[in-house]
């Protein structure tokens, strides 16, 4: 992937080495036992949106339910080669989002990107390293411990600066549905459903932000050329092995479809693939789609 010399980003927090290690809280003034969080963390780990959303609805809150703690000082950006990477790919969402709202007359409010190692207080709760990178609207952050790369490789092995993108990219994808309010609409319509039907739209909402993911890559690649050869393979990679099919057999050795928050494997591949061939937002309605 072509990056190094683009713009880089300054809405960048870097929270590494700032305390963390919260052990537990309050949630919408009910207290969260740590057998709630193991779950919550089990559900949202990897690549879904705030881990506190499962949080709340286990707990009977509302996902925009706050927890009151004190945000850390927030240092300086570091100037390494990881947090130069994702500072630039931030950058690069921003461009493109930018240009994409404005040609509809709407006007893009840049998402800030936290780095942090352990834990951190966010406007959506307590987070921690093992839920994996997650956006929170409350605050209109992503936040992402940069080790999830290291543990992308060494459990899923895949690699590549691409495939290290399409996760950031993601997360811009659920701020850019907090933006166009849908994130809202599919929270406020699980309150009146089924836990299965509840996971079906939960899935389609992921399955949207894997096609906004590609809407970006297209765009990017467009304006500035980012893409070299097998950069999209590695990237097909990545959401092929975190299709909640792949997730299951792994770790429970059988697949409860009932169960899926973000899709299969194929459904994954599928909706990144349409978005980054068509460019287009409105290739992207998952919502409406007969077959995901």
């Amino acid at each position: 992937m072509r990056w190094e010399g683009n713009r880089e980003s300054e809405n960048i927090e870097d929270r590494r080495g700032d305390p963390g290690g919260y052990g537990g809280g309050m949630l919408g003034g009910r207290s969260i036992g740590l057998g709630t969080v193991a779950i919550a963390l089990v559900a949202s780990y990897f690549l879904g949106v705030s881990p506190m959303t499962v949080l709340s609805f286990l707990t009977g809150g509302s996902p925009g339910t706050t927890v009151t703690q004190q945000a850390p000082a927030h240092h300086p950006a570091a100037t390494d080669q990881m947090t130069r990477f994702v500072s630039t790919v931030l950058a690069d969402t921003e461009d493109t989002w930018t240009a994409i709202f404005s040609q509809q007359g709407a006007n893009y409010v840049r998402p800030r990107l936290v780095l942090f190692s352990g834990s951190t207080p966010t406007a959506c709760g307590a987070g921690q390293s093992a839920m994996g990178p997650f956006y929170c609207p409350g605050d209109q952050r992503i936040y992402i411990d940069l080790s999830f790369y290291r543990l992308m490789q060494q459990r899923f092995n895949v690699s590549g600066e691409f495939a290290q993108a399409y996760v950031i990219a993601h997360e811009v994808g659920h701020h850019v549905q907090h933006l166009m309010g849908i994130s809202d609409k599919v929270h406020a319509a699980r309150r009146n459903m089924s836990e299965a039907q509840g996971n079906a739209i939960s899935v389609r909402l992921e399955l949207q932000a894997d096609c906004f993911a590609g809407v970006w890559a297209y765009h990017a690649n467009q304006a500035r050329n980012i893409l070299e050869a097998g950069d999209v393979e590695t990237a097909l990679n990545a959401a092929s092995a975190i299709g909640d099919d792949a997730l299951q057999r792994q770790s429970q050795g059988q697949v409860v479809p009932d169960s899926f928050t973000h899709g299969t494997s194929a459904q994954r591949v599928r909706w990144f693939t349409r978005g980054i061939q068509s460019g287009q937002v409105t290739a992207c309605n998952t919502f409406e789609a007969k077959q995901l």
